[in-house]
This record gives structure tokens, sequence and C-alpha cells, in this order.
């Protein structure tokens, strides 16, 4: 039942709807633009505008030198807090300026992608072409037939000769222990029993 009584102001703050309906409508073409700003910026980067090109590094290289893993095998070495880098026990690479315990280790560091960059060479590594690869195979060719040309025919007359005389030498101790056996199988031979079979020769003495 209502009293008749007169309603107290409303304390609440009041908005303004249209205000701030025109704020977001303002925001949000804002974040329009910076999309579209964006992918402008990406489509040029992409066609090469405005790129910033990183250094160009060489293709990778075959290792034109021996690796030395076994000039520190079996040796013992003093090593202080004082003692250079390079000369503590391990593997030193003087590229990276770093040491490595194992030489394990070592190979997967230098052929990793970190001591390249600092050779300077890329991980990539160049194509070859069915004419390389046919000259490489001619190289290689011509290879083998020098070697084969430089192979000293004296020695292997040598060789030859060494293996007949292991062949005579061989054969002549066969036959000293055919002789050495012989003897051994007639003295087991009963005499009697070889008189009644008709063996006569199996005794070694010689009547008189």
């Amino acid at each position: 039942m209502s009293l008749g009584l007169a309603r107290p102001e409303d304390h609440r703050r009041k908005w303004d709807t249209a205000e701030f309906e025109a704020l977001a409508r303002s925001r949000k073409t804002a974040e329009k633009d910076e999309v579209a700003t964006a992918s402008s910026s990406a489509d040029k980067s992409s066609s090469g505008d405005g790129k910033q090109e990183g250094p160009k590094r060489a293709l990778l290289q075959h290792r034109d030198y021996k690796v030395d893993l076994d000039s520190k095998l079996g040796k013992s070495m003093v090593v202080s807090k004082t003692t250079p880098l390079a000369q503590q026990g391990g593997y030193y690479c003087n590229v990276c300026d770093c040491i490595v315990k194992d030489s394990i280790n070592f190979l997967d560091h230098i052929n990793g992608r970190k001591h390249q960059r600092n050779l300077g060479m890329s991980m990539k590594i160049k194509r070859s072409t069915l004419d390389e690869v046919k000259n490489r195979f001619e190289l290689n060719k011509k290879k083998m037939e020098e070697k084969a040309k430089e192979y000293d025919f004296q020695e292997r007359l040598r060789e030859i000769r060494e293996e007949e005389e292991k062949q005579k030498a061989y054969k002549k101790e066969k036959k000293k222990a055919k002789k050495r056996r012989a003897p051994e199988e007639e003295a087991e031979v009963d005499p009697d029993l070889a008189e009644m079979m008709g063996f006569s020769g199996f005794n070694s003495a010689k009547k008189k």
C-alpha cells in the first residue's frame, strides 16, 4: 500500500550512453586501422621492400685437414686456475674459444651449427650438377689407374718368391714328420703276427 510519500532523489551516478557508444566506435575504428597497417607492413617485408638482409654466409664445405684426436692420448698434465684454456685437459676449439672434454662431443661441436657459423659458413650445401658428378667419377678412375701403374713389379716378384719358399719349407717339414712316424708304426705291429700274414718288411733289423 502506497503511503503517497515522495521518493528520495537517486544518488547513483548516471552514464551518458551516447558518449560511450561514440568512444567504443572510435576505439574499434582505431583497432581496424592498426591491423590494416600491420598487415601491409608484413606484405612489404615478404616482398623484399624495406627488408634488412642478414650476413651472407658461404656454403658448407668439406674439411681439408685431419682432426687431431690422438696427440694427447696417454699424456698427463698439471692444470691450475691460471692455466690457459687451450692448455687444459680436453679438446680445445680455437674458433669458438671453448674446450670439450671428450672426442665424441668435440666432433659433434666442430660439425655443429655454432662452429660453422663462426667459420662464416651456413649449414647449406652446394647441389652438385650432373657434369660435376661425372667429372668426379672420371677423376677417381684416373687416380686408381695411376695407383695401379705405380705398383712395384719387383716387389711383387719378391712376394711370389717368399711364398714359394714357404711352400717348399712346408712340404719338407711334412716329409720329415712322415719319416718320423714310420718307425713308430712298425714298432706297434707284432712280429709273429706279421710273419704269419707274410709281411716281412715290418722288421727294421736285417738277419745275418
